[in-house]
């Protein structure tokens, strides 16, 4: 008897007509035409690098048994650790620059502060000369990390020890499918090893693993050119789309990937939410952990989730309780002009390209932006700091979801890392509340992670003819600004004894206002989100960083925010209402009372 997939019987189990099979091979040709496969060579790079990740959890674990147990030469004759993978590679779906998300497994001795003391070292002392490089271990993480790239590939790295195991097995084929391995987890341990375990059960819940891979390539090409891919930010990330491109391989288990991505947005589009995407029934019951598993009968938390779209394994958790009302707006938008362009495609009458098309967000999405600027003197600070202001834009949106103006509050799916050069505090204080008069150009040799060239970003009140904003000093504490424009000669030479550099990160919302709207005042969103970021004791120094929230008019964005061909907003010009008859009839008292004056 034939396997019957999901929680529902499928739609449909048609087989493929040949109109359907060309439509296959065109979608295939074109995605590797937009570059999401990498060469043979690069991928022989990432397994010789797991090689050399796996030698190194070998001689880990050896240390820090020995380190723990010095007088037990059997234990640590036998220690080892394993590397898994998670994530796009473990399911065969990345590309070019994708980076690898990985986790080393070690047994119950071994403590998370052991990985971090000796791991990291342990990466210079044996991957080979120069291989490492951006070596940066965050061990503050909810999910301690360590980061770093191996031969020019962006590893993230992260550590479980199982509670259960005081040594692991030497089969080459053991996995970490068996529930019992979670006993004894803290739940950021639990989410370690549920990365591997989901990827795992997703790839065993399709019917053909070769068409979910191809029509989840070109899903989640589509949603990163429409700027909808980011867990971080309140959009889907890449569970989320993995499990409802499997659902919609259930519901169709003989269709080829062209159909399954034409059917995914007819099937998302109309989705009864917040009834959740499952790929299988729900285990409740188990106690082998105290995670707590997604259930909205029980937990008023989870029956606040819009979107819920549900991991298979144990403990199962939403993946989309970050969305939002206004994500969740946008997402529907999006694919509704899915739907649209894939039943032209599907009919012979458009090419593939044009679902692939790059999101309007700069360019005709919106008049109205507020940017999220935070900043530091250091590098090193603006990392922490910048990455904890990303995690938290979404609870600046919520609140401008809840404002009686806006329609629609959308924040764009990644931030813009920029850095500034200056001599003075007074234009380290320019810096800090918007300005770009002082940015350090992206082709500088001197500074290789500016991603971007940017001349101007000015700092403006949102207003026009039918939104007058009521000016509490911006909304935030800042002033506007008319003239944002670059001044070269302010910019100091590299080198001087009183040189500042400066690194911000901007994050840009679009705001859509309800129709009517009169007036827009952020002050009170604004000056909420502020303190609630730099209210946390851990992360925030006030000797070092800084946040500050702008309003930006379209014509006013940066121009690193537009890519090549694109064009930014221009300016609209008054025009002058024509002269009529009766103006002309009408006396001069301007002329009047200068004559007056006169005499």
């Amino acid at each position: 008897m034939e396997r019957t997939y999901g929680v529902t019987p499928p739609i449909s189990t048609t087989l493929p007509t040949e109109e359907e099979k060309r439509a296959n091979e065109a979608l295939a040709k074109e995605l590797r035409a937009q570059g999401t496969f990498e060469p043979p060579s690069e991928t022989q790079k990432r397994e010789d690098i797991l090689k050399h990740l796996q030698r190194i959890a070998d001689e880990f674990v050896k240390r820090a048994a020995a380190e723990k147990h010095p007088k037990n030469p059997y234990l640590v004759r036998n220690a080892r650790g394993r590397i898994f993978t998670y994530g796009s590679y473990r399911l065969g779906v990345y590309g070019p620059g994708s980076d690898m998300d990985t986790l080393v497994v070690a047994p119950r001795y071994v403590d998370v502060e052991q990985y971090f003391k000796i791991f990291p070292d342990l990466l210079e002392e044996l991957a080979p000369p120069g291989a490492i490089t951006d070596l940066n271990p965050v061990p503050d993480a909810f999910v301690p990390i360590i980061k770093f790239e191996f031969n020019d590939i962006s590893i993230d790295l992260i550590f479980c020890p199982i509670q259960s195991l005081g040594e692991l097995p030497d089969e080459k084929d053991w996995n970490l499918h068996d529930n019992n391995l979670l006993r004894g987890l803290s739940e950021n341990q639990v989410r370690s090893l549920n990365g591997t375990r989901v990827t795992d059960e997703i790839l065993s819940l399709v019917p053909e693993p070769a068409t979910f891979r191809l029509a989840i390539r070109a899903i989640k090409l589509w949603a990163q050119r429409k700027a909808i891919y980011a867990n971080i930010l309140g959009y889907p990330g890449g569970i989320a789309w993995n499990i409802m491109v499997a659902r919609v391989c259930q519901l169709y288990p003989k269709a080829t990937s062209a159909v399954i991505v034409s059917k995914f947005f007819n099937i998302m589009l109309k989705w009864p939410w917040p009834l959740p995407v499952l790929l299988k029934d729900i285990e409740y019951g188990l106690t082998v952990t105290q995670v707590a598993v997604w259930n909205p009968k029980i937990y008023h938390g989870d029956r606040n989730h819009r979107m819920p779209i549900i991991t298979p394994s144990y403990p199962s958790m939403c993946t989309t309780h970050n969305v939002g009302a206004s994500a969740m707006a946008v997402i529907k938008s999006e694919l509704d002009k899915g739907a649209q362009v894939t039943h032209e495609i599907m009919l012979g009458r458009r090419p593939w390209k044009d679902l692939f098309t790059k999101h309007s967000f700069f360019t005709t999405g919106f008049r109205f932006y507020l940017t999220v600027i935070s900043s530091s003197k250091t590098r090193e600070a603006q990392n922490k700091w910048a990455s904890f202001i990303e995690s938290r834009v979404r609870h600046l949106v919520m609140k401008l979801d809840m404002h009686s103006s806006i329609q629609l509050a959308r924040p764009f799916n990644k931030g813009y890392d920029r850095v500034h050069r200056c001599q003075t505090d007074a234009q380290i204080e320019e810096i800090q509340a918007g300005s770009l008069a002082y940015l350090v150009k992206a082709e500088d040799p001197e500074q290789p992670e500016v991603k971007a060239e940017v001349k101007a970003e000015i700092k403006t009140e949102i207003k026009g003819e039918a939104v007058k904003v009521e000016k509490t000093e911006d909304a935030n504490g800042v002033k506007g600004e008319e003239n944002g424009d670059v001044k070269i000669a302010d910019i100091p030479e590299h080198g001087t004894s009183t040189e500042h550099e400066i690194y911000t990160t901007n994050h840009y919302i679009g705001l859509q206002l309800k129709e009517g709207a009169k007036s827009l005042d952020l002050s009170r969103e604004v000056n909420e989100f502020k303190t609630f970021c730099m209210s946390n004791d851990k992360i925030f120094d006030d000797k070092l960083m800084c946040l500050t929230v702008q309003h930006v008019r379209n014509f006013d964005l940066p121009d690193d925010v537009f890519g090549p061909g694109e064009e930014k907003p221009r300016k609209p010009v008054k025009k002058k209402r024509p002269a009529t008859a009766e103006d002309s009839a009408k006396p001069d008292t301007k002329r009047q009372r200068t004559a007056t004056a006169a005499g």
